[in-house]
């Protein structure tokens, strides 16, 4: 049979679930000092010895783990990242995006289809935030996993977006505080307000340790208010995760809690007009809101729009920024 793209994305399942067995049994780790046999590394991490070895194999042809000898494997480079202490880590990224919730819920796109409802909501009986508000080592997972995404996209947006221009910066729906910590960092005389529900802020204080003098923690609810006083609201990654009407509230809420001169600062990704196979990271993004938010990612008149309607004025947008296409949309209050 000849090669086809389509059924190499057909059999993508594969390859997934190699990356993700070995992110959840902990691999990485149990290899991080050296080279060890399967024997040995079926010990440290509770497996069965004949099994793993076939997983390791696996992992050599995704290019993670080097086979050393018949039965001796050592991390890649590539592999290091599968590690929980990687400063680059995409272990949590692997064990949300490719677990049993995700899995079910892209399993369940075409009944998506038919009726409308996202599927989360309907294979698991609750909508995804609820979800991860209800199960403390699946939330734990999660906001790791933004982390992560956000170490490797926090300093384009900071070298984008001129941040020492404000006093107070408020980061709504900010989790741990991983873009916060970054643009105080950056920018000593800048103080931050980190806005998250309370399940999203369990790992805050030590994220923001190093800046914690200049760093407020505030539990809240961006759906009920928002803070008065900033002089930026930062809103990433936030509105794709909601329908327009549940964007447009928050912006309302934003938007009612600005002073003259202040300004919101939405990090997104940009739906081109046109989507070809270069333009595939968003279209998929798209797709996980679709099936597992209710959620969208939106065009630049879409956005423009939405804003339009919140009661913002003078939109601009900067970007694509690598090394993820995000785009830095500013809009200020009409008067």
């Amino acid at each position: 049979m000849s090669r086809s793209p389509l059924l190499d994305a057909a059999f993508g399942y594969m390859p997934a679930q190699i990356v993700h067995t070995a992110a959840e049994i902990g691999v990485a780790d149990a290899l991080a000092g050296g080279p060890r046999t399967s024997g040995e590394l079926a010990e440290a991490t509770g497996t069965h010895a004949p099994s793993l070895l076939r997983l390791l194999r696996g992992l050599v042809t995704l290019g993670a783990v080097e086979q050393k000898e018949r039965d001796l494997f050592a991390l890649t480079a590539e592999g290091q990242r599968l590690r929980a202490d990687a400063p680059d880590s995409v272990r949590a990224l692997i064990r949300l995006f490719c677990g049993p919730e995700v899995w079910r819920t892209w399993g369940d796109m075409t009944g998506t289809l038919r009726t409308g409802e996202y599927a989360w909501k309907r294979v698991t009986g609750h909508t995804s935030f609820e979800h991860f508000a209800s199960d403390p080592e699946l939330s734990a997972t999660f906001n790791a996993a933004m982390a992560e995404h956000t170490r490797a996209v926090a300093p384009g947006m900071i070298e984008a977006h001129d941040f020492s221009r404000y006093g107070t910066v408020a980061d709504l729906g900010g989790g741990d505080g991983t873009l916060l910590a970054a643009i105080l960092r950056a920018n000593p005389g800048v103080r931050g307000l980190l806005v998250d529900l309370p399940a999203g802020l369990d790992a805050a204080s030590g994220t923001l340790a190093d800046v914690a003098g200049r760093a407020e923690i505030v539990p809240g609810d961006f759906f009920e208010s928002v803070p008065a006083g900033a002089d930026a609201y930062v809103l990433k990654s936030v509105l794709h995760d909601w329908s327009d009407g549940k964007a447009l509230a928050i912006l309302r809420n934003v938007r009612a809690a600005m002073a003259p001169g202040a300004r919101v600062v939405v990090l997104e990704q940009v739906m081109p007009e046109m989507v070809t196979p270069e333009t595939a990271g968003i279209v998929r993004n798209d797709l996980n809101m679709l099936v597992a938010t209710g959620g969208r990612e939106r065009s630049e008149g879409e956005f423009r729009e939405l804003l339009g309607a919140a009661g913002f004025t003078g939109v601009s947008f900067t970007g694509p920024l690598p090394p993820s296409a995000y785009h830095v949309i500013e809009a200020v209050p009409a008067t």
